[in-house]
């Protein structure tokens, strides 16, 4: 029979621990997140999403995928990024051994003197005041996990883990996207230069063509010098254009985490892009974007943190025990020197200050702060996803127009240059401005051409494209 003084010590620790699963609540994803109307006058079922493609068919040419493994494998923030992982795992691996006891071995020496005065024992008693005692012994602590502490620890550790790891493949993302920008860009600044360069050719053939026609009074002194000036004007786009060139080479040398030096590279004319632009859902950012997967594990820490402050307010149990040999002659280490002790610790916080108060409110403001980091990820995301999208359809929609406007142009300098060699009465302003004309358009048309590359790339790593 249990009497009444046991019955009523069993309910206590009965209600103890029913109430255990109420001190920490399980995670579950906010219901609160706004996933609905992230994409901006876009709304689509399909699940389908070039994110989901390996960056290797995303783009075509072989030099660029050179370069994009080259990064992917001599990148020094990519490589800090791997070193943050390994961190994180021996926290997660140290988080999960504190479910075990702890062991310790101790041994010792102690050589005393004591005072015979201070012992104060009667005149006549002889005491040895003088020993040396020898130790060997182990001892071990375990923690029980009653209100769900080292579980929160762990699930904090491994959240924090997995965020590393999301932060690993973020950078991932952005460092392809930005290699396949600088190589565009590259080829952009490449292209330009030989349209200025042959344009400079053409203008230096017209100076000759002006003087010959000033000298059959075709023409006026006038237009001999506006021809040179014309011949300038793509003569000093030239440099500017280098100086551009190397930068940008010098740029992707630092993101391949090698030393500045010449870019093999290919022509912007030959690039590929996707066939179909797929974008798929708004709710699928949170799978595929690794910042706002990042964001929402720094949230579980957060989370996992409030549990753990929630414990603070409950009794922890302790159980320690020790053991070994203790004698004060050596010869005799073994015979009859065991010792050993068992406790068992409950320890209830009674009046520490307000720091569990602290802790918890402090806990509890941080967490509400990861979920706002957290959406504000997700918002951004979607912002991100919108602008290169229509960044996308809007160059599309310029090309045709653009290429009509070059061809127009074109016809526009072959006819005044005509009507220049035939007729006193045309005026060569006429042929200059449509000359800056046709190079401004020409120059504007790659930058279309660059604007489409770019916006394919800069969608490809907004949806999460480029990790998996």
């Amino acid at each position: 029979m249990i009497n009444s003084s046991n019955k009523y010590i069993l309910m206590v620790m009965t209600a103890a621990l029913l109430s255990a699963c109420s001190v920490t609540k399980k995670y579950e994803r906010p219901t609160t997140l706004k996933t609905d109307q992230l994409y901006r006058d876009q709304s689509s079922t399909d699940s389908t999403t070039i994110a989901d493609m390996p960056w290797q068919s995303v783009f075509k040419d072989e030099k660029l995928n050179a370069l994009i493994q080259k990064g992917l494998d001599q990148n020094l923030n990519l490589k800090n990024a791997i070193e943050n992982i390994v961190q994180a795992r021996a926290s997660l691996r140290q988080s999960k051994l504190a479910y075990y006891p702890t062991l310790q071995l101790d041994a010792n020496v102690t050589h005393n003197k004591q005072s015979q005065a201070g012992l104060n024992f009667p005149a006549g008693i002889n005491i040895n005041t003088l020993t040396t005692t020898y130790k060997l012994g182990a001892s071990t602590s375990w923690e029980a996990d009653i209100w769900g502490k080292l579980s929160s620890s762990k699930r904090a550790a491994l959240a924090t883990y997995l965020a590393s790891d999301a932060a690993k493949q973020a950078i991932q993302t952005q460092l392809i996207a930005d290699i396949a920008n600088n190589y565009f860009m590259l080829l952009a600044y490449d292209k330009s230069l030989k349209i200025t360069q042959e344009t400079l050719e053409s203008r230096i053939k017209n100076v000759e063509t002006i003087k010959a026609l000033k000298e059959g009074a075709i023409v006026t002194g006038a237009a001999v010098v506006q021809s040179e000036a014309n011949q300038h004007a793509a003569e000093v786009l030239i440099p500017d254009l280098k100086q551009s060139i190397r930068e940008t080479e010098n740029a992707l040398n630092i993101l391949l985490g090698q030393g500045p030096g010449t870019i093999e590279r290919g022509e912007l004319g030959t690039q590929i892009i996707p066939e179909t632009i797929a974008i798929g859902m708004p709710a699928q950012l949170l799978e595929n974007r690794p910042d706002v997967r990042q964001a929402e594990f720094n949230f579980r820490v957060a989370f996992e943190a409030t549990n753990l402050a929630k414990t603070y307010f409950y009794p922890s149990l302790t159980l320690t025990a020790s053991t070994g040999f203790s004698n004060l002659e050596l010869k005799d280490f073994f015979s009859n020197s065991i010792f050993y002790s068992i406790i068992g610790g409950l320890t209830q916080p009674i009046f520490n200050q307000g720091l569990n108060k602290m802790r918890l409110t402090t806990a509890q403001s941080q967490q509400l702060q990861a979920y706002n980091n957290f959406q504000q990820t997700l918002l951004v995301a979607g912002q991100e996803v919108s602008n290169a999208l229509y960044s996308y359809q809007m160059a599309v929609e310029k090309e045709d127009s653009r290429q009509k406007q070059i061809e127009a142009l074109e016809k526009a300098v072959d006819f005044t240059q005509q009507l220049l060699e035939y007729s006193s009465a045309t005026n060569y302003t006429d042929v200059l401005t449509s000359e800056q004309n046709l190079l401004s358009a020409q120059l504007s048309g790659i930058n279309d051409n660059l604007q489409k590359l770019q916006a394919v790339v800069n969608l490809y790593r907004a949806l999460g494209g480029g990790w998996k």
